[in-house]
């Protein structure tokens, strides 16, 4: 309640509202009322019914509720095309004809699937037999380092990372997705990089998620580390 110069107390809409909200009889008891109460409905400045104006926030809400059940729909129909994606291209590389032909299946297959521009894989560390193929070239002691410090896949612009030079296409990447592989958990030694870039900068994103492209490191380093040197 509010007071007013002389003294007298009035009543202000939270005082009513608290009222209606605490005597839910009250309407049962002014019945006609209820009937002739008149809002604005949101979709003109025609005057509704107070029932009419439920209906219009119900359905409104009904629209709502749909349109997260779709985006639901749409996100879930996605990661199930994610996942088919991905047993493709694991099947892909499992099925190389040779361990020669490996880094180059990886890599080829990971473009197709996944409609990515440009990637390349780096590893160090392999048996004599494979020391001569281009995936096993190349890693700069830089690069080594660089590999070994990440915990998780970096995303983000190309601020003109040496790795970047591995995809060699005439068209620059603007943004990279760089992917240690480790032998065993992601604690473990590092001995290899897989490099995604896009000329779109906004394909790569420091904010985006970095589960999936673990779980892509997971594989391919699974894959790769069969080949190295044996201790």
């Amino acid at each position: 309640m509010t007071s007013n110069e002389n003294g007298v107390h009035g009543i202000t809409e939270q005082d009513i509202a608290n009222y209606l909200a605490n005597n839910p009889g009250f309407f049962e008891r002014q019945a006609e009322l209820l009937a002739t109460i008149q809002l604005t409905s949101p979709h003109g400045q025609r005057a509704v019914s107070l029932q009419e104006r439920q209906m219009e926030m119900l359905r409104e809400r009904i629209k709502g509720l749909e349109r997260k059940i779709m985006e639901m729909i749409r996100a879930g129909q996605e990661n199930v095309q994610i996942a088919e994606r991905m047993h493709r291209w694991t099947c892909a590389v499992m099925l190389a004809r040779s361990a020669v032909m490996l880094g180059e299946v990886l890599v080829a297959e990971l473009k197709h699937e996944f409609l990515i521009p440009q990637a390349a894989v780096r590893v160090w560390g392999v048996a004599p037999a494979y020391a001569h193929l281009p995936w096993a070239q190349g890693a700069s002691e830089d690069v080594k380092t660089f590999a070994s410090s990440l915990s998780q896949p970096y995303c983000g612009l190309n601020a003109q990372f040496e790795a970047a030079q591995w995809l060699g296409d005439a068209t620059p990447a603007q943004s990279l997705a760089m992917i240690p592989l480790r032998l065993g958990k992601s604690a473990g030694e590092c001995f290899g990089l897989l490099v995604l870039g896009s000329p779109d900068a906004l394909r790569y994103q420091n904010d985006m998620g970095t589960e999936f492209l673990q779980q892509v490191g997971d594989i391919a380093s699974a894959a790769m580390g069969r080949l190295l040197l044996a201790e």
